[in-house]
């Protein structure tokens, strides 16, 4: 069943339903889009749900680079520590775009474990949450002055960015890895 069609000069957007009885935990019909390139016939099908395994990997990556730049710093190479974490800042900023715009396009997808697991995937959650509210201000803050030449005022802010923003990354990883099995 055909739900829409978007049809532009030289990009085709289908999103259908791939089996009439597929429906998530609250009823509402799961969706494949399909968009496909008119002029080469390449095609690509999308699931909602993998912006989710997108999202664990640019978190991922993320925390890869800002342990990267860290030790990159430490070793005097700073050519290498500020390309590293401008992309870390880029892919962040790729990711919170993508976040959002999943969220407002799917349901929430409710967490089904218990006992222990349960209470250590909240307390990573809520910390996960609460610490990603500070993170783009303080890597902005980072960013300027490490841009500008104010270098110890750059040593000063990264003291608490770095924990932060990696401990974010590193979460964002885990509740992914929690979250798996009921995607």
């Amino acid at each position: 069943t055909i739900l829409t069609k978007l049809n532009r000069e030289y990009i085709k957007c289908e999103a259908t339903m791939q089996d009439s009885l597929a429906t998530d935990y609250m009823g509402v019909p799961i969706v494949k889009v399909k968009i496909t390139n008119t002029t080469s016939g390449e095609t690509i099908v999308l699931d909602p749900f993998e912006f989710v395994k997108a999202h664990a990997v640019l978190n991922g990556i993320t925390a890869l680079l800002l342990i990267t730049g860290f030790i990159l710093i430490k070793n005097k190479n700073s050519r290498l520590h500020k390309a590293s974490m401008l992309t870390a800042f880029i892919l962040s900023s790729v990711f919170l775009i993508s976040y959002v715009i999943s969220k407002l396009a799917n349901d929430p997808v409710p967490f089904g474990g218990d006992g222990i697991e349960r209470y250590v995937y909240f307390f990573i959650l809520i910390s996960h949450i609460l610490l990603s509210i500070p993170v783009l201000p303080l890597a902005l803050f980072s960013i300027y002055r490490g841009m500008t030449g104010e270098i110890s005022k750059h040593k000063k802010i990264v003291k608490w960015t770095f924990p932060v923003w990696l401990y974010v990354a590193i979460t964002g990883v885990l509740v992914y890895v929690f979250m798996s099995p009921y995607y």
